[in-house]
């Protein structure tokens, strides 16, 4: 078996800790960052090599073994990618400051569909499949097209805040981008491979280490602190609109010190999390997407509003907090800066190097 053909082999079996600190691992990552059908052709032009395949699969192949076996082979593909750095970016022409002024201008996060299926799953499920009359099919028109509406205008949001803070770590001159959009690799920190996630402090992380401090649901601690004071919950309201007409009720009759406790409770919960990342870190694997699993290594930017947690979603925006917060930490970047993870994913054990960048909003 050849080296290609090894790292291939690992490479889509989903075992990517084996690329660690490993340079033939490394190669093929970096050639496989070049392996577009426009980036190769630059690539080879640049460097004088003549390839004999056609197919990209094949050139692929091909590449690595030139590249292993030409002694400048890694800084000729360092050199390129450091030059093309950025590159789709500027290639799609994207005026920042006009981006950042209209991302502003967005005043309420509403998915309209379902945050995890499509828009189109959504429609099917709620009006498609269930309302077999047509004037009442069409008197669902303005909901609907609220509901693609606040659907497109939160991915828009989610979309290309991700494109600006991905941005501020591949404009620092310690991270190569892997330009060819490589699946499971978006940049290399100091030739450590890295995939970016940038998350909210997870509400089910969150919740689970509420009912641990509390001894209950945070629900259903909520309600038993209600009825102290006389306050009966309204059992027409959902959940989320329980909650929040029973924080109001209590604030409302001067019990400021019940709020006081939850908030500083979460905050305590944030707090243990940013002194161990660990735990958080292999939370974060176990309960990622089925549909978008990976075990690559992971560096989770955790947006946090300390003072109300249901308006993280703003922090996404805050690039005056992430932009120092990124470019400190790339800085003082060193080989102990990512943590080895072990964690359970459908009953299979993976192993990945992660760490978790923190933007609190105190």
């Amino acid at each position: 078996m050849t080296n290609f053909e090894k790292w291939d082999k690992e490479f889509r079996a989903q075992n990517l800790y084996a690329f660690n600190n490993n340079e033939s691992a490394l190669l093929y990552l970096k050639v496989r960052a070049v392996c577009r059908g426009k980036q190769i052709k630059q690539f080879v032009e640049k460097n004088g090599i003549e390839l004999t395949s056609t197919k990209i699969n094949e050139q692929f192949a091909e590449l690595y073994s030139i590249m292993e076996n030409t002694p400048n082979g890694k800084t000729m593909l360092d050199t390129y990618l450091c030059d093309r750095n950025n590159e789709w970016y500027h290639t799609m022409g994207v005026d920042e400051e006009k981006l950042k002024s209209g991302l502003r201008q967005i005043n309420n996060y509403e998915w309209g569909g379902d945050q995890e299926n499509s828009l189109d799953q959504y429609l099917v499920r709620r009006y498609i499949k269930v309302i077999s009359d047509y004037d009442e099919l069409r008197s669902k028109a303005d909901a609907i097209a609220t509901n693609a509406w606040n659907f497109v205008q939160t991915s828009w949001y989610n979309n290309w805040t991700s494109y600006l803070i991905e941005s501020i770590f591949k404009k620092h001159r310690r991270v190569l981008s892997a330009v060819g959009e490589i699946k499971s690799v978006d940049f290399f920190i100091e030739n450590n491979p890295i995939d970016l996630k940038v998350t909210y402090f997870p509400g089910a992380y969150m919740q689970g280490k509420l009912k641990e401090a509390l001894g209950n649901t945070e629900l259903t601690w909520l309600k038993r602190q209600a009825k102290k004071y006389g306050i009966t919950p309204d059992k027409n309201l959902s959940d989320s609109e329980q909650y929040n007409f029973l924080k109001e009720e209590i604030e409302n009759q001067g019990h400021q010190e019940v709020i006081s406790q939850l908030t500083a409770t979460r905050k305590q919960i944030v707090n243990e999390a940013r002194n161990n990342p660990e735990n958080l870190m292999k939370w974060l694997y176990e309960n990622q997407s089925p549909r978008l699993f990976g075990a690559e290594n992971r560096l989770f930017v955790v947006l946090v509003d300390s003072t109300d947690m249901n308006q993280s979603w703003k922090m996404k925006r805050a690039f005056s907090l992430i932009e120092p917060k990124v470019n400190t930490y790339l800085d003082s970047f060193s080989e102990n800066s990512l943590k080895k993870i072990e964690f359970t994913f459908n009953k299979k054990i993976y192993e990945s190097l992660a760490d978790i960048i923190f933007v609190v909003k105190e």
